[in-house]
């Protein structure tokens, strides 16, 4: 029964319940007591509380009833039912200590009521601002109702009024936006001056119990104003359209709108169905908007994805089209100091940094420049300071700093850096000096104190075309490969190795422009990561961090192998160093 007895009717009327109706322990029972008596003084009161509860110092069975109530049978008849406990020295009940929690709402209006009572509120008027009600449970409550039902292809019953046009609806599909829940039901009592009654025939329209004793629900005519630039009519209709079905396709075009529709009609479902595709669609044209996204409807599941792909892919393929402009600043500063980003070498990273501020200073032009043109800008700034002193400079500091330019090692990189005085002095000074001690002190990196966030990185991006795939790198005169191979269609194994300066493979590239180390043992200290995108979802290998001395001959020249199965293509393959002090 949705409509609860009056309180002056529960004093009889659940008195002869609790013996004669459904809730009684046997027929063969009685209760010798009074149909008026007051509940609070009948022991036969504890067999049916769902009306009426009687004080806490009252809870207790009647010592001269033991031989007809047992103790378990109550239990699982309370069990039954959802707890109430009373409220102040009345006999009103609420379900938890918070006001209006998100517990399931049953259809009972009787304690929607006595909870307004219990905290001073008019129900009333709580009806007529259903903010004030819990929305969610009532929309749990039509929703689940309507689960597995055939859906309603007939005469609209609700007209929604919004974007400029007029959108039919049907009452039971609405519930499943907060929104439309909150409009309907304050539109379904303003115009009343029993709004209690409205909800109440409401409620029993909806009841599973009277389905065949429905009758007609009258017409209601609500308003939506949205002021989102995100949301388009096609994009609204979209939402909308998935009130009736559950598997409407949502294109990469139009998700972002869609998305948005969904914030505002508070379809949690579809909101989070949008997120699941934005994440499965990130590209270099996407990653801004849906990043901006995340950020302006706070879903950190849709910004943690994009700034997890943009790690992996800032350098190999942002980098290199004209989308990089659009990379939010904050956006890039988080994965510069992630310890999961990729590249290829610092430098690469460098110049990938050095290009996203060209484009943020030349609006103008539509096209990824060469690398010469980027040097030419930088270098026409005056001499007398350099790019970071300067006050177009300051704000970009941060993303700088978080570069480890003491990973860059060849000669002519460093002259280069000089010549374009990017860079204060001092750090230039810095960053020379710890080099000139590690090569004096057989490449001891005695600068670098924290691994995770100091050693030196390098990258292989394994594509699916590969068997093999390594590069040689040159640090303080060591000279290492590092590998990656695929042994089936799922196994893989990365892992570096030392390479004699003669060693044919060695191109003359790596050793010419600079030094050569000839001590027989180089101890190291290195971890290896593998990163791959499994079906929407990051997969992470790595080894722990480990300190060996690497010879010229095996085994001692080869590092431990990272062996990995997955079936995630390309990998990222990153590689971190440092030359301990030994």
């Amino acid at each position: 029964m949705f409509l609860a007895l009056n309180q002056e009717e529960a004093v009889g009327q659940t008195h002869r319940g609790a013996v004669e109706g459904d809730m009684r322990v046997g027929k063969e029972q009685r209760c010798e007591a009074s149909p008026y008596t007051p509940m609070w003084e009948c022991p036969c009161a504890y067999l049916a509380p769902s009306v009426y509860s009687p004080p806490s110092f009252m809870k207790m069975l009647s010592p001269f009833r033991k031989d007809v109530f047992s103790l378990s049978l109550i239990t699982e008849q309370r069990k039954a039912r959802l707890e109430r406990r009373t409220t102040g020295s009345t006999n009103r009940w609420r379900f938890s200590k918070e006001p209006f929690s998100k517990e399931p709402f049953s259809g009972d209006l009787l304690v929607l009521s006595q909870k307004c009572k219990a905290l001073s509120i008019d129900f009333d008027e709580a009806l007529k601002n259903p903010d004030r009600l819990f929305i969610s449970q009532i929309q749990k409550f039509f929703s689940e109702n309507f689960k597995n039902k055939p859906i309603q292809t007939g005469e609209a019953d609700v007209i929604l009024e919004c974007l400029g046009f007029k959108w039919e609806l049907h009452q039971p599909q609405l519930f499943q936006s907060e929104t439309l829940t909150r409009l309907y039901l304050a539109a379904l009592t303003r115009d009343t001056m029993s709004p209690l009654q409205e909800l109440e025939k409401l409620l029993r329209v909806q009841s599973p119990e009277k389905t065949k004793e429905r009758a007609p629900v009258k017409k209601i005519i609500i308003s939506l104003k949205i002021n989102d630039p995100l949301v388009t009519n096609a994009a609204f209709a979209t939402a909308l359209k998935n009130l009736y079905m559950n598997e409407v396709e949502i294109n990469e075009e139009e998700v972002l709108g869609v998305l948005a529709s969904a914030h505002i009609l508070q379809f949690s479902s579809l909101f989070q169905r949008c997120v699941s595709v934005m994440t499965d669609v990130l590209s270099p044209s996407t990653i801004k908007n849906f990043y901006m996204a995340g950020c302006k409807y706070k879903e950190e599941q849709l910004t943690i994805a994009c700034q997890k792909w943009l790690e992996m892919n800032l350098v190999p393929l942002v980098g290199k089209q004209i989308h990089l402009r659009k990379i939010p600043q904050d956006l890039l500063h988080k994965v510069l100091k992630s310890p999961r980003l990729f590249t290829f070498s610092e430098f690469h990273l460098l110049k990938t940094i050095l290009l996203w501020v060209f484009l943020q200073l030349n609006n103008k032009i539509h096209a990824i420049p060469i690398y010469e043109t980027v040097l030419t800008f930088f270098n026409s700034f005056s001499k007398d300071y350099c790019f970071l002193d300067r006050d177009v400079g300051q704000s970009l500091m941060p993303l700088f700093l978080c570069l480890h330019l003491y990973s860059i090692t060849r000669g002519k990189d460093l002259e280069e850096l000089r010549h374009i005085n990017i860079f204060p002095e001092s750090w230039m000074v810095r960053v020379a000096a710890n080099h000139y001690h590690a090569l004096e002190n057989g490449g001891d990196m005695a600068h670098l104190k924290d691994f995770t966030t100091q050693a030196m990185r390098f990258g292989l991006l394994f594509k699916q075309e590969y068997t093999t795939h390594s590069e040689m790198i040159a640090v303080y005169g060591f000279f290492f490969e590092i590998k990656g191979i695929k042994h089936d269609t799922t196994s893989y194994s990365f892992y570096m190795q030392r390479i004699k300066h003669t060693d044919p493979e060695l191109p003359a590239v790596v050793w010419e422009d600079g030094p050569i180390n000839l001590r027989a043992e180089r101890v190291v200290k290195y971890e290896i990561r593998a990163q791959t995108l499994v079906n929407g979802k990051w997969q992470e290998f790595r080894t722990r961090q480990i300190t060996q001395k690497f010879g010229f001959v095996k085994p001692s020249c080869k590092s431990h192998a990272l062996k990995i199965q997955t079936v995630g293509i390309p990998i990222y393959a990153s590689f971190a160093f440092i030359f301990p002090v030994s």
